[in-house]
């Protein structure tokens, strides 16, 4: 999930431009050389639709599962992510052990066995077969809208970065980043993708890892950071839970129920759910178990991508006194890049940079590459252009990607004029993937679910997260402490209008036949489900219920240390 800010925009204190050179330079030419390659390498295996939007659902697990999570880790989040810490110390956590991991170990046991044993290119699709057209058309469009607007906010975040680091102007790094975005997804399609991003996830990861070490031996080791912050900060600001009981004040403006409720169920389980620039690595994968273990084998990662992203942003609040206030001559955004000023040399600053620069691209493509399939399979083969040769979709989905990247270097320009482009990254969420979710929820679960409430459902939902936020708390109506607070609010709000007018349509119109629910109801099955393990999948790491559990154990002890 990314993470909302404080901060009035994503702005740069301007003595952070980099001291880079030559080698840095030539790192990130390397990179951008790289990425190219892999799109014109997998532009090979590209023959059909299904291998253009889907690779062919050929993919083994543990490129599915990196690919998933690296999708997830955009640069916004980086930055976003750090900047939460820096302002909010270790409440970070409660973003990936409660926000994240369930929804991924519910995605892989409970979800995928319904998306791939369907058959279904999109999670639109999925509402097709269980409701009807409208909520599919309804639900399609509204993804591809939202795609593009986050897209363009990657871009947009990008070219501040770029700007503020390396001195290039913003429109430079806008035009070039979507070029080699649009390069390689046009090319290999999904597979180039995915193959960048298991790339890309490397990158990132040899980008944030010298910052925590060095970082951590600038402040003396981990108690040295927790006693700097604890006697200026207080004893909350290194604990997860401090502060947080129900009528308690915390900087956060949670508390424990809307943490739990907002964050950790309706906000997460949405997210990880139902947003397709996920799913679609799953759908990807090779058989049913690989692409249930998919989300699963993301999730491990993801449950120590916390430290990569959290101690830099305690680091910088350390290190400078007052960090992110105007007094300190820093925004709390400029925690990572602060960092890099600061401790890296060149050559490793190459690496830092290009890592940035890998997860806004990342982010990008993962939104563009699922913009152009459910723009292609959901919309425009099913009611605009119907029954052509394959050749014609695939040659359509290149297409649309140039239109789409085109789109999203439009709402680049756009997000400029929005004065807080993190927490309405975080916003758009809880209007579009909320209700979704309780679409899927309920439709997943009540048989009486009628075909009519899917749109119903989906319309409410929307309109009463959109109505509590810009009404409810930005008109002040009910006073709610911070923009975090209020998205919490806004996805509970959205996810009970929706699941309301749900059960009250289907109340007054008729169900479904029972004969054609088999397979998207829970308890029923379809034959696409009845899949025989492979030979050597009896093996404990293959088996999704184990690796499931595992995650969800894991990431539980992770909150003992900051309990108390």
């Amino acid at each position: 999930m990314q993470t909302p800010t404080h901060t009035p925009v994503l702005d740069l204190a301007a003595e952070l431009r980099l001291p880079t050179n030559a080698l840095d330079y030539t790192i990130l030419a390397i990179y951008f050389v790289v990425v190219l390659g892999i799109g014109f390498a997998a532009r090979r295996s590209v023959k059909t639709s299904l291998d253009f939007f889907l690779s062919g659902r050929s993919l083994p697990a543990w490129i599915t599962g990196l690919a998933f999570i690296s999708a997830n880790l955009a640069a916004t989040e980086i930055l976003g992510m750090a900047a939460n810490s820096a302002q909010y110390g270790a409440y970070t956590v409660h973003w990936y052990w409660i926000g994240a991991i369930p929804a991924m170990v519910f995605l892989g046991l409970v979800m995928m066995p319904f998306y791939y044993g369907s058959k279904v290119r999109s999670v639109p699709e999925m509402l097709l077969l269980r409701f009807d057209k409208w909520a599919h058309l309804l639900s399609s469009a509204l993804f591809a809208f939202a795609a593009i607007l986050i897209a363009g906010v990657n871009l947009y975040a990008l070219a501040i970065v770029v700007e503020a680091l390396l001195g290039w102007p913003q429109w430079v790094a806008i035009v070039v980043a979507g070029a080699f975005v649009l390069g390689y997804i046009t090319l290999g399609g999904l597979s180039s993708a995915i193959y960048n991003e298991v790339l890309q996830f490397f990158v990132i990861l040899a980008a944030l890892i010298p910052l925590v070490v060095l970082g951590l031996k600038k402040v003396g080791g981990w108690g040295g950071l927790t006693d700097k912050l604890t006697a200026t900060h207080g004893e909350n600001f290194t604990t997860a839970w401090g502060g947080t009981g129900i009528g308690s004040d915390n900087p956060l403006g949670a508390n424990w129920l809307t943490i739990v409720l907002g964050l950790g169920f309706v906000l997460s389980f949405g997210y990880w759910t139902t947003n397709f620039a996920e799913v679609q690595r799953a759908l990807s994968a090779k058989n049913l178990s690989a692409a249930q273990r998919t989300p699963l084998i993301a999730a491990y990662p993801k449950i120590f991508i916390v430290f990569l992203v959290m101690i830099p942003g305690l680091t910088a609040a350390a290190l400078i006194p007052g960090f992110g206030t105007p007094d300190s001559g820093y925004q709390y955004n400029d925690a990572i890049p602060y960092l890099m000023e600061q401790l890296l040399p060149n050559g490793v600053l190459g690496i830092a940079v290009t890592g940035l620069l890998a997860a806004f691209m990342a982010g990008m493509a993962a939104n563009v590459s699922s913009f152009n399939t459910v723009f292609t399979n959901d919309i425009w083969a099913r009611y605009v252009v119907r029954g052509r040769e394959d050749d014609y979709y695939v040659r359509f989905g290149r297409l649309i990607t140039v239109i789409g990247v085109a789109a999203s270097v439009g709402t680049a320009f756009l997000a400029s004029s929005f004065s807080n482009i993190m927490s309405y990254l975080q916003t758009l969420f809880s209007f579009f993937n909320v209700p979704m979710f309780v679409v899927f929820i309920v439709g997943m679960f009540w048989k009486r679910a009628s075909a009519k409430s899917g749109f119903w459902g989906l319309l409410a939902g929307t309109v009463a997260a959109m109505v509590n936020y810009f009404w409810i708390y930005k008109q002040g109506i009910v006073d709610i402490p911070s923009d975090q607070g209020a998205n919490f609010v806004s996805a509970i709000v959205g996810f009970v209008a929706g699941a309301v007018v749900m059960v009250a349509v289907s109340l007054f119109t008729a169900p479904k036949p029972a004969a054609e629910l088999q397979g998207l109801v829970y308890g029923t099955r379809s034959p696409g489900m009845q899949e025989p393990p492979a030979a050597g999948d009896d093996a404990w790491y293959r088996r999704p219920a184990l690796l499931g559990w595992g995650a969800i154990v894991l990431a539980a002890a992770c909150y003992i240390p900051f309990s108390f």
